[in-house]
């Protein structure tokens, strides 16, 4: 049996709030807040036009999140602005990622999130003369020390990330979704072949409806970080329903995840979207997806996944679920590393926790 959680069922369900107490909403509240999903909580809470049976206090910390995601959402578009010229300076497109990408292509994850950077992904070979444009226009690397820089520039699919000097936005430069030592290798050049101009925007590109589909997954399904795993399955449920209509459009991002050698994050996608938050999925699409199961028992993914997928909250947590999130991390990083490169890596950063070593 998984721990409840009031947050999911509310999210499914909102007419549930016409019977919380404030003990129900303090603990709604608190598990929206460690998984980044006030905004999605208030949002959804719009849309079924029941914001109103708020009570006074948990509004106020909904509030407070829609104004931070409204004020956002203008600094993002002026961000954006920058970014295009930095790019056009060095004749590289712009193309952008997850949470920057959704809000300039408009998309419905977008007006339900935060975030705190900005994802781009460019071509290997233009790397150097984007982080030279990136100095140039202001921004500067966040990570100083030679084993972090030689960790992102010899194994890392994104070079470190650069904070802007002035005003504070943070970028992140890629040149694939995963790294360099992963075992999953999808090809960039696909990606960028495939990617579109935003609406009205033809300086401003985000990759096509299965590639961003496919992004999500590999980001949530192939990391170890599970703080924020429950925001990023419900963006991957609003994008296959924004995006997926028809049957033909489950066929083409099959073989695009066949092509991108991205169907394992697929499977794990469209599983758990079929337990919770709950989606429906062709029977064809189940059945070409079935033989990516892993070789272990897949009940035990679920208990991992289950578990890691839920908020990282003492009301949703059982006694497995410390044991769940700690396996998920190590799997995360031995998905990203070969054992000889991880070992090290874990260590060092065992070390460092303790402040038994320092890299600075």
């Amino acid at each position: 049996m998984l721990p409840a959680c009031l947050l999911i069922d509310l999210l499914l369900d909102p007419e549930l709030c016409r019977e919380f107490g404030l003990r129900d909403w303090e603990t709604v509240i608190r598990q929206a807040r460690v998984s980044a999903m006030q905004v999605r909580l208030a949002t959804r809470l719009r849309e079924t036009d029941l914001y109103d049976s708020v009570p006074d206090g948990p509004k106020r910390h909904l509030q407070a999140a829609l104004t931070l995601r409204d004020r956002q959402r203008v600094a993002v578009r002026w961000e954006v602005e920058h970014l295009a010229l930095m790019m056009a300076s060095v004749d590289v497109p712009l193309v952008l990622l997850k949470g920057a990408a959704y809000e300039m292509a408009d998309l419905p994850p977008g007006r339900c999130r935060v975030f705190t950077d900005f994802d781009l992904l460019v071509p290997r070979e233009a790397l150097h003369r984007v982080e030279v444009a990136a100095m140039t226009h202001g921004w500067t690397a966040g990570y100083q020390n030679a084993y972090d820089q030689r960790y992102y520039r010899q194994w890392m699919h994104e070079l470190p990330p650069m904070r802007h000097i002035t005003r504070g936005s943070v970028i992140d430069i890629h040149h694939n979704l995963v790294p360099d030592t992963a075992r999953l290798q999808p090809d960039p050049e696909l990606l960028l072949a495939a990617s579109v101009a935003c609406a009205g925007r033809t300086n401003v590109r985000v990759l096509s409806p299965p590639d961003m589909i496919l992004h999500s997954a590999v980001h949530l399904f192939h990391d170890g970080e599970f703080d924020q795993g429950l925001r990023d399955l419900f963006d991957l449920q609003d994008m296959i329903e924004h995006f997926i209509a028809t049957e033909d459009d489950w066929r083409v991002l099959v073989a695009r995840s066949e092509a991108l050698n991205l169907e394992r994050p697929l499977y794990y996608t469209l599983r758990y979207l079929q337990h919770r938050p709950g989606i429906a999925v062709p029977d064809e699409v189940t059945a070409r997806l079935q033989r990516l199961a892993p070789a272990i028992p897949v009940s035990l993914m679920d208990g991992m996944f289950e578990r890691g997928l839920l908020p990282d909250h003492e009301s949703c947590s059982d006694r497995w679920s410390v044991l769940a999130r700690l396996a998920l991390y190590v799997r995360g990083h031995a998905l990203r590393m070969p054992s000889y490169l991880l070992l090290p890596h874990l260590l060092r950063k065992a070390l460092r926790s303790m402040h038994l070593i320092n890299d600075a």
